[in-house]
């Protein structure tokens, strides 16, 4: 897989931060998904709103994939991220089940 090609649901993920869409953010995961943000962990389509209108969307974030590296459902990522919350560079976890996300996670030690 090249550095950057993601599986559809994180693309749709990357995509709806970058294009402001809450409502395309939730549904790019799977109903008993979550984000896990430095051990913060907000599941289910409330908690993942949540965490959008915090510290992704609702902070004006701009994620650019820098890496992708993918081994079987699971995609590790390079993103820089630009918002009112956090600028900089961190690592990503994506774990794909069918056509959604189950979870994406940034872990405290990027």
């Amino acid at each position: 897989m090249p550095a950057a090609e993601l599986p559809a649901p994180a693309q749709a993920m990357v995509d709806a931060i970058n294009a402001a869409d809450t409502d395309a953010f939730v549904a790019a995961f799977a109903p008993d998904g979550f984000v896990d943000d430095w051990g913060t962990v907000k599941s289910g389509p409330e908690g993942i709103r949540s965490w959008a209108e915090s510290d992704a969307i609702g902070a004006g974030a701009r994620m650019t994939v820098l890496s992708a590296e993918t081994a079987g459902d699971t995609t590790s990522i390079r993103f820089g991220w630009r918002s009112s919350v956090f600028n900089g560079k961190s690592a990503g976890v994506f774990v794909v089940r069918g056509d959604r996300l189950a979870s994406f996670t940034i872990p405290p030690n990027h």
